[in-house]
């Protein structure tokens, strides 16, 4: 099964989390994680989206992968992500207990 090129978590850079978070779709599907840690398939975590495109949706789960934001996991034909919350606090302390703790509107 192939696995998904993401970062390890000495090589997460905070100006490609704090970029990837600057989408208003990327916010949200981060907020959407975080709000109910837990692990999403990609159509349940874009919920809130189903009138964009499953390519746009796909490219944005991309880039918050390649960011470090998420872990993906194959299951079948479906990917599961869960956010890298621990990973990203060991590196920024706090960073997404901050950002996404507020009611910030980004859009």
């Amino acid at each position: 099964m192939r696995q998904e090129k993401q970062p390890r978590t000495e090589d997460l850079v905070i100006t490609d989390i704090l970029s990837a978070l600057g989408d208003p779709v990327r916010f949200a599907i981060i907020k959407h994680l975080y709000e109910n840690k837990c692990s999403l398939n990609c159509t349940q975590a874009a919920t809130p989206f189903a009138n964009i495109a499953k390519s746009t949706l796909s490219g944005h789960f991309r880039v918050l992968r390649e960011s470090g934001l998420i872990s993906v996991r194959k299951q079948g034909v479906e990917s599961i992500n869960t956010i890298r919350i621990d990973d990203i606090n060991s590196r920024f302390p706090k960073l997404l207990d901050s950002i996404l703790s507020n009611d910030y509107n980004i859009a």
